[in-house]
């Protein structure tokens, strides 16, 4: 039996992306059954009752066991569901950079991103809906059309798993230009789930904004999960001691004590964090703030949320 929902700090026992999201999912799915959230459905798009002459090998056995009725699964030609997972792959997503080394078992906010949106496209894959991936720097570097099988599936996996094995330094980040080119060019009435910390120049916060409202204004459905080491990046918690902080998209190093700037840093991060919030709320835009730290109930329980209002 799948142990629960695997936390960020095991995640140096696996390497394979595939195999890691299906233990991602079957532990959260475990972990669902024991919470008030069971009645989730997360295996199938639909169960109906069975008919006589209905296949005997589409009845779900599980079901009949708990149940003594028999449900067959219902595998219909469209999808309930077109879904796009954006990432940002951006050079500030590989924070922290020392990650994974030796025998550190946290991860970074790229690796954290990708065995999310991979945890996903498992569970869409099993709701028979549809899935598209976009991969976004300073362009888009990935994308694809929205589907829903398995070839397709692995496909956007073993993209995710490339990007994971091949890190790139100094590449910045358009997050405002590439979201208003995905909103143009994606099916409408989408989910469309976001994952970037959204660390863009500040003096562009308004076009950034204005992206995710062309989002909304195409008539798409948004999750926005803030990717973000809270510790280090939100509460500035480091040590009272000389530090070389360097910007990894551009490699400017700055050396200072972090007392000196915390109090600073902290108010503009609430201050930029504040809007980011209102303004996603303005939008009807879901915003998670998603820390790296914490397990991928985070990430998995708010889709499922937003899918089940979705449900026509």
């Amino acid at each position: 039996m799948a142990q629960e929902i695997i936390t960020p700090q095991e995640l140096h026992q696996f390497d394979n992306l595939e195999l890691l999201a299906k233990q991602v999912v079957e532990g959260f799915i475990i972990g669902l059954h024991k919470s008030p959230f069971h009645g989730f459905s997360v295996e199938f798009a639909e169960h109906r009752l069975y008919n006589p002459g209905d296949s005997i090998k589409n009845i779900d056995w599980k079901v009949y066991g708990r149940t003594d009725k028999m449900f067959v699964k219902r595998f219909e030609e469209e999808t309930n569901l077109r879904c796009r997972i954006v990432l940002d792959a951006s050079s500030s997503m590989y924070f922290p950079e020392d990650a994974g080394e030796g025998n550190n078992p946290k991860i970074n906010k790229l690796r954290f991103s990708a065995l999310g949106a991979s945890a996903l496209m498992y569970m869409l894959k099993k709701q028979r809906d549809a899935v598209g991936l976009t991969i976004f720097s300073n362009e888009i570097d990935f994308h694809t059309k929205a589907k829903s099988t398995t070839v397709h599936q692995r496909l956007l996996t073993a993209q995710l798993q490339n990007l994971l094995d091949n890190p790139q330094r100094n590449k910045s980040t358009a997050a405002a230009k590439c979201l208003h080119q995905i909103a143009d060019n994606i099916h409408k009435r989408s989910l469309v789930i976001i994952f970037s910390d959204m660390f863009e120049n500040a003096e562009n916060s308004e076009e950034i904004f204005s992206a995710l409202q062309h989002l909304k204004y195409s008539k798409h459905e948004v999750i926005l999960f803030h990717v973000v080491d809270k510790k280090k990046e939100l509460d500035f918690e480091f040590e009272n001691r000389p530090y070389v902080f360097i910007d990894i998209e551009t490699g400017e190093e700055v050396k200072l004590q972090p007392n000196q700037v915390k109090d600073y840093y902290q108010n503009q991060m609430k201050k930029f964090l504040t809007e980011l919030k209102l303004k996603c709320s303005q939008f009807s835009i879901d915003f998670v703030e998603a820390d790296i730290n914490q397990d991928f109930r985070q990430i998995l329980l708010p889709y499922l949320v937003k899918r089940s209002k979705m449900r026509i």
